[in-house]
């Protein structure tokens, strides 16, 4: 986007516009920005990051756990026969 307001301006092609500053009528912003109020956290946002990650880490270890499970079952209920290998 920074190179076409680039040529945009190096062509003239900036039209006047209701706005102030013609570089200004080319750029939008998707973001609203605003001060961080650091007094009163967001705490609904704090509970949903940790609760998600904790509630992944326990996936991650219930997974884990029956994968070993059935890494040990198969181990021991492997065929072992000379006339197989």
């Amino acid at each position: 986007m920074a190179a076409g307001l680039r040529a945009v301006r190096r062509w003239g092609l900036v039209v006047a516009s209701a706005s102030p500053s013609p570089s200004l009528a080319f750029t939008r912003s998707a973001f609203v920005v605003k001060k961080a109020n650091n007094a009163q956290p967001n705490w609904l946002g704090v509970g949903l990051a940790f609760g998600t990650s904790a509630a992944l880490w326990a996936l991650l270890i219930k997974q884990h756990n029956e994968d070993v499970m059935e890494y040990e079952r198969r181990k021991a209920s492997a065929h072992k026969c000379r006339q197989c290998s």
